[in-house]
């Protein structure tokens, strides 16, 4: 059960740290690269919301153990949780998302700002923009994540 708690409350505290650089210190700041730190704090969210649930099912015993990483933990999520309670594809989208930016920023030789936006730009010049529009249905999404996260852990208690 503490286990369950400290996830949630990283999560949460991740989640509120991205709104407030998206609304409060990105107006102060302008500058588009910041958009990053909210992206960078979003996933980690959602590594702790995904955390949670997966120290909830191998608690209960409902799922194979599973290497302490990154990617063995999507994974986990993918082929144990989501069939299992339902949980919606935009989140695995969501999940994807965040860090295929994280990674094209780690790999990109050259990224810029241009009107409120970041450029993210790979090897081949292929651009991902982001967004203040997009970070807003971010936020809004990892929130209701772990809204329904929680009630599956809560209500499996």
């Amino acid at each position: 059960m503490a286990m369950k708690n400290l996830f949630e409350q990283k999560a949460e505290k991740y989640i509120h740290t991205a709104d407030h650089i998206l609304t409060q210190t990105y107006p102060l700041v302008d500058n588009p690269k910041i958009l990053l730190g909210v992206i960078d704090n979003l996933h980690k969210a959602i590594m702790n919301i995904i955390s949670m649930i997966l120290s909830h099912e191998r608690a209960h015993r409902r799922i194979p153990p599973f290497h302490d990483n990154e990617e063995s933990k999507i994974n986990a999520f993918k082929n144990h949780i989501t069939d299992r309670y339902q949980i919606n594809i935009e989140y695995i989208t969501l999940i994807e998302e965040t860090r295929d930016i994280l990674e094209r920023h780690k790999k990109s030789p050259v990224e810029f700002s241009r009107k409120n936006k970041f450029f993210i730009c790979t090897d081949d010049y292929k651009l991902r923009m982001i967004s203040v529009e997009e970070m807003k249905k971010y936020i809004s999404k990892t929130k209701i994540f772990l809204m329904e996260i929680n009630k599956i852990v809560n209500k499996y208690v």
